[in-house]
Formats: C-alpha cells, structure tokens, sequence
C-alpha cells in the first residue's frame, strides 16, 4: 500500500467526477501531504459544502463532515474551536465557497482561525448544471451567460489578503507535486492558510467554450500559469488573464484565533462564573485582547 492510501476510503468508491476532473489530482495531492506529515487519520476532520469539490471528503478515512452549501467554514469553526487539537480541513469550489459562502470566507481570514482550506476553482458551478461563478472568467459562456460573461471576477488571493489571511497560495492540477507541496506547508502553518486550486470542469465550462476535453482545458490553464516575479511584472490588464501560481502571501506575526479564545475569553467567562450574576460584563472590562500579534 502506498502511505497516502491509508487516508483513503475506499469502500465509497467510485467517485462522482467525470473522467479527467482535476478534482481527483486534488484529493490524491491532500492524501499525499498528509502522508508526508505522517497525521493520525483520527486527528484530521475534513469539512465541506455542496458542490462536487464538496463530495471529496467522502472519500478520505478520516472524520468527515457534508454540510450545507456555502457554511463548512461555519460548522469548521465550532469544531476547530471545540477541539483546537485537530487538524481542520475545509474543502471548497469556487461557487461553494465565494459566493453564497463568500462572507463566511472573509470572516475567516479576518479572525485568523486555524481551518486549512483547499479552494478548487474551476470557474463554474459545476455539480448544479454549469451556471456562472464569481470565478468564470470574463467572456466564457455558462448555462446562465449565454452571450459570454461580462462580469469580472474575483481575484480570490487579493480578496483573502484584504480580509487579513495569514496564508495564501495558488496552484493548478496541472503541476501535482509543487500543489502537494504548498497544500502541505499550509497544513504546518497556524492560522487561516487558502490555497486556490485552478482546476478543470472540461464537462459543464469547457465544451462551451471550445475545450470539451481534459487535455485542452489543462493546456489552457497551463497557457496562463505564470510565476509570481513574472507576474509582478505585468499590466493590470495582462495580470487579468494569468493566475500567479506558488506561495503568494504568509504572515506569522499574528495568532491564531483559538489560542486567543483560550487565553482570553475561556479563563474570563470561568471568573464570570465565580462572581454570579453580573459577572460576565465585569470580566470582560478586565480582560483587554489585543487580536493582532497578541501575546
């Protein structure tokens, strides 16, 4: 057996993908990390949406949890700041995750919360039928823009970093071992970590837009890969059309937001609870958080 099948379920097999869906490339490379930092299958709990990134979890065995579309950031938070001991993993898509979930998304990155989260883009939604996501690029036809998209979309990393992430990265399917690598280091670092899959849905974007197979749609991710030096140097208007690929922002500097809970407002509410009633407004006066850097 290969170290990372242990972290898979098999018995849930086959997968709902279509053939050539980058989500598969997604979930081996998560596997494969984990293997690699050697997790107790027991000590991770991989969280979802709706979606078909969103069935991955499914497939690992660990503990695992489906749920509604847009909040597995919600449900992830109570179960990270229940058990901070775990590693929590939220998988993604696009629509998932930047649209109806796309509050929720900004509160993470604000609060700097310790949930890994892997954001599989492949600019559609793909499970519902192919409507247009806040990540469809601008011209490409979907079931819901006939005539072409004329919405720009989202630049997810500048959205996260605005929001205050900690960690931000981007990858494709396209290039397996650097995507295990950083999905990896997010896994080591504290607080909020993102890393944007650019991914393929070749069924419900790609043959609308004259790619309806895995191999041209890849070629044409890999047509607009470019690094992040390379990147820098571009037009506003040339950046639009590539995705910057690598680790893109990490700021160690702040603390993660269950360490706060527990330094400051579980031992408050504990004094709260000897001084009866009142007690609460009292220990908070006396508890000052600093949420940046805090120490």
């Amino acid at each position: 057996m290969r170290d990372y099948e242990k972290y898979i379920r098999y018995r849930t097999f086959p997968s709902p993908w279509c053939p050539g869906c980058g989500i598969g490339v997604t979930l081996k490379a998560i596997a494969t990390a984990f293997a690699e930092l050697d997790l107790d299958p027991d000590d991770i709990v991989a969280v979802s949406g709706i979606g078909c990134s969103g069935r991955m979890p499914t497939f690992f065995n660990t503990n695992t949890l489906h749920t509604t579309h847009g909040r597995a950031l919600t449900f992830a938070t109570g179960i990270k700041l229940a058990r901070p001991d775990k590693n929590v993993i939220v998988i993604s898509g696009d629509g998932d995750s930047s649209a109806i979930g796309g509050n929720h998304l900004i509160h993470a990155a604000r609060r700097n919360i310790g949930i890994k989260m892997i954001l599989i883009n492949n600019g559609i939604y793909g499970m519902t039928g192919g409507q247009v996501s806040p990540l469809t690029p601008q011209k490409f036809v979907t079931e819901t823009t006939p005539f072409g998209n004329i919405e720009p979309k989202f630049n997810i990393a500048d959205l996260l970093m605005g929001a205050g992430a900690t960690f931000v990265a981007r990858e494709t399917v396209n290039r397996m071992k650097p995507l295990k690598d950083v999905i990896k280091k997010s896994f080591l670092h504290k607080g909020f970590s993102v890393v944007e899959v650019i991914s393929n849905c070749h069924v419900n974007l790609g043959r609308r837009n004259k790619m309806k197979d895995p191999i041209s749609m890849t070629k044409w991710i890999a047509g607009r890969t470019v690094t992040k030096t390379q990147y820098d140097k571009m037009t506003p208007e040339e950046q639009d059309h590539k995705y910057p690929v690598g680790l893109i922002h990490e700021n160690t500097s702040r603390l993660e937001y269950s360490e706060l809970y527990y330094k400051h407002i579980v031992p408050a509410a504990q004094e709260a609870a000897k001084k009866g009633p009142g007690g609460a407004a009292f220990a908070a006066q006396k508890n000052t958080i600093t949420y940046r850097g805090s120490k």
